[in-house]
């Protein structure tokens, strides 16, 4: 029948505690309660000893609480004085300190307050080992920069620094990426340098322009992508003898013979070799009927007369 009347929650450490048990001893005849209640404590103890925990408390898992107190004392006291006295603890109690456990729950105060320093301790190592590695992640971002402010590249003629934009731009090397044309200079230097450079004419007959690739170099495979100079007079290839030598035959237009030569030089080795075969009587055409094929001296070919 208790059981229906009787609800508890479940105890913190899985205990399910019992109902207590009230004794009120009414002193009537000879028989005295000072020492009945010593001799039913001792045979009562199974029922309500508990066990000791290492916080001090007791846990009273299944176990009743028996209370026992007399008409004298509620009289004398009331029902709220501390007449009550509890199987297996020392001294009289109030009767919610007698049917409660107030040494378990000073210990689980004390334990909680406990997690609490504790879970605080380790948020400030948490918190410490963060400012740590923010510090030592902001030495490591200022070493990197200086490192690479050393690193940084100053104009060759005023002896700026470059800025980031500049300094990309002059290291490109991807394919397909524009050659810069004064990778040691700085904005300002180099623009100043291709204005003088488009202005003034280069030494020999024809002009070196600093002008971008045409076109045409960027849809046929280039020779030369540089302009380059005739081995003999060394004047810069203009547009046109740029373009011209840059053909590699694949295409209708034949390969040009001498792509070294500018269009002055070349011009002019094509006339002697003209002029040459005028004065031995040859025709660079089809060879006319009757007329004998040139004759071949002793020690070489009739080719190496042109080497003399």
């Amino acid at each position: 029948m208790w059981r229906t009347r009787w609800t508890v929650p479940e105890g913190r450490y899985g205990d399910v505690p019992h109902p207590p048990v009230l004794l009120v001893f009414n002193r009537i005849g000879e028989r005295n309660p000072n020492r009945t209640v010593p001799r039913l404590m001792e045979l009562t103890r199974h029922l309500w000893q508990g066990e000791r925990l290492p916080g001090g408390h007791h846990l009273y898992d299944r176990k009743i609480p028996i209370i026992a107190t007399g008409l004298n004392q509620l009289r004398q006291h009331g029902p709220a004085g501390p007449v009550f006295v509890r199987f297996g603890r020392s001294g009289p109690q109030t009767l919610l300190e007698a049917i409660g456990t107030p040494r378990r729950e000073a210990a689980d105060i004390r334990e909680q307050e406990e997690a609490k320093a504790r879970a605080a301790q380790y948020q400030a190592q948490v918190r410490r080992a963060a400012q740590e590695h923010d510090a030592k992640k902001a030495a490591e971002a200022a070493q990197q920069a200086a490192q690479r402010e050393a690193r940084r590249p100053a104009c060759a003629h005023c002896g700026t620094r470059f800025t980031d934009e500049r300094w990309e731009a002059a290291e490109k090397t991807h394919w397909g990426d524009p050659v810069d044309t004064h990778p040691q200079l700085c904005d300002g230097c180099k623009h100043g340098a291709v204005a003088v450079a488009s202005t003034v004419p280069a030494p020999g007959r024809q002009e070196e322009h600093q002008e971008p690739l045409p076109e045409w170099a960027h849809q046929e495979f280039m020779r030369f992508p540089h302009r380059p100079r005739c081995t003999e007079c060394k004047a810069a290839f203009t547009d046109e003898r740029w373009q011209a030598v840059n053909r590699t035959g694949w295409g209708p237009v034949p390969m040009e013979s001498r792509p070294t030569l500018c269009g002055d030089c070349d011009r002019k080795e094509r006339e002697g070799i003209k002029r040459s075969f005028d004065e031995q009587g040859w025709t660079a055409g089809p060879r006319h009927q009757g007329q004998a094929p040139p004759e071949q001296k002793a020690g070489g070919t009739w080719l190496s007369r042109f080497s003399r």
